[in-house]
């Protein structure tokens, strides 16, 4: 069983009452920027073991009569199809996704907001498709200097050509798909246009990473710069905490560099800002809740590593840049770890030297690792995930829990009923085969009830896996990471 470095129970009681006090600071209509992922942040429960990936929705649910969803996406983000990695779908897919689930639960969704919009075609088409879904659209601009030039940003001509955001409860929350949304620029641009209709408005933050109250260098916080590498976000200490209060917290760039245009926003409508750094805006209380930090050193140094073997597939691809994969480089250094210190990698290379084909190992709960190699039946990962079920349930490796008489036929009707020219058998293939043994075979339906505890569980594959592959993983919650190499070298890979 994993080990636990976070209290989870602990976290929601102490992030609930500050943001109850933070509510309670301004009357009549708080805007609360929500950073990371609110249903599943499975960042955070990556980074800190115990973190359950809905516990800030959780809190939601509490306030439901008072809050308001506004969804936040970028129109460069629509445009260039970005992708969430750890569900495989774009951005705008997201946002659908996001608002049926905020519905589902209660949640009032008020509007999306497109962001950074300059015309761009495909954010026009996914305002339509939204607006033909029922939902109200609204669209924001860039704005020339931003963040830099106050003056114009605070004016009729930065956040007055915005459109304003037309909310009817007292507690809106802004989230999107993902980072560099633009949340906080809308939460600004709604206190300026509240304040020119004379309505008292506040704001706050609430975002997980990096967390404050760690050192600048511990491996949860350079493990958030390694999500955001493609943003280029840096933490850094707070300079205006540290010059107020004389004690070093952790902010970001993006944060410390906007912190000026909120102190202006907030002089323009109370006169002075309650605010003196971009610490105090937060609320984060995640720090106060690890209670073992080597286990969530180890996990965040983990998650390093497979964001780096992610950006070196995504590199092979042509979707990210020598530059993003320098970055994840130095934060390896900055963390002391190396590509030797994902144990699972280094079977899956040993099992592909040793058997001159492709190859995949999984790492179980237990820290026992298990290999698959590739057969004329099967795939390497389909081998490694039946050799996984096997060893959770106990059955001897010499036993088959899917003999060539049950795989043959599927391999015909794949190659001379469907026209496939690969006739090994793909993991969701695998699975459907499995379960339709376990239905006469008591040894497969052992195998079958282990599915279950895969999740979690680190996977990694000697060559880029098949989106078929890749996404039957993900289903499974297994952590995946691969070489970035093709089995073949055919520029055309499906």
């Amino acid at each position: 069983m994993k080990k636990i470095g976070f209290d989870n129970d602990k976290y929601l009681a102490m992030q609930s009452e500050h943001i109850k006090n933070r509510i309670a600071q301004f009357g009549g209509k708080l805007y609360l920027e929500f950073g990371g992922k609110l249903f599943d942040d499975y960042h955070a429960s990556r980074v800190l073991p115990g973190f359950a990936p809905d516990s800030k929705v959780r809190m939601l649910c509490q306030m439901a009569d008072q809050a308001e969803i506004v969804i936040v996406i970028s129109a460069g983000d629509i445009e260039k199809n970005k992708v969430r990695s750890d569900l495989g779908i774009t951005y705008d897919v997201d946002v659908l996704r996001l608002i049926d689930a905020f519905r589902g639960i209660g949640l009032y969704v008020g509007s999306v907001v497109i962001t950074q919009y300059a015309g761009q075609a495909a954010a026009d088409a996914f305002k339509r498709r939204l607006q033909a879904l029922g939902v109200q659209v609204y669209t924001h601009y860039p704005i020339a200097g931003y963040p830099g030039n106050v003056s114009l940003i605070v004016s009729d001509d930065g956040y007055g050509k915005n459109e304003y955001i037309e909310t009817t409860r007292p507690l809106v929350v802004v989230t999107a798909p993902g980072p560099g949304s633009g949340k906080m620029a809308t939460c600004l641009s709604q206190l300026y246009h509240e304040y020119k209709r004379g309505v008292a408005a506040g704001y706050a933050k609430f975002e997980t990473f990096p967390i404050w109250n760690l050192p600048l260098k511990h491996p949860v916080n350079l493990a958030y710069e390694a999500a955001t590498a493609d943003l280029n976000d840096v933490n850094m200490i707070d300079p205006f905490h540290l010059e107020t209060y004389g004690v070093t917290t952790v902010n970001y760039n993006r944060d410390v560099e906007i912190f000026p245009v909120v102190n202006a926003i907030f002089e323009k409508i109370a006169g002075e800002s309650p605010y003196h750094s971009p610490t105090d805006m937060g609320v984060n209380m995640a720090g106060n809740c690890i209670i073992d930090d080597a286990v969530c050193r180890e996990a965040s140094c983990q998650e390093i590593l497979r964001r780096y073997y992610r950006t070196r597939c995504e590199l092979r691809n042509g979707l990210a840049d020598e530059s993003m994969v320098g970055k994840l480089e130095i934060l390896m250094n900055q963390a002391k770890i190396t590509t030797a210190d994902r144990p699972v990698a280094g079977a899956a290379l040993a099992r592909a030297e040793e058997t001159g084909s492709p190859a995949a190992a999984i790492e179980l709960s237990d820290g026992a690792i298990v290999t698959g190699k590739t057969s004329s039946l099967l795939g390497a990962s389909s081998s490694a995930l039946l050799n996984a079920l096997k060893k959770l349930a106990g059955i001897p490796d010499s036993i088959h829990l899917l003999p060539p008489l049950v795989i043959e036929p599927i391999q015909k009707l794949k190659t001379t009923g469907l026209g496939n020219h690969n006739p090994r058998l793909h993991t969701d293939e695998t699975l459907i085969a499995l379960a339709i043994s376990a239905t006469t075979n008591p040894v497969a339906a052992m195998a079958l009830d282990q599915l279950p505890k895969l999740k979690g569980c680190e996977v990694h594959s000697s060559v880029i896996l098949a989106q078929v592959d890749d996404g039957v993983f993900k289903k499974l919650g297994m952590n995946l990471t691969c070489e970035p190499v093709y089995q073949t070298k055919k520029l055309y890979h499906k």
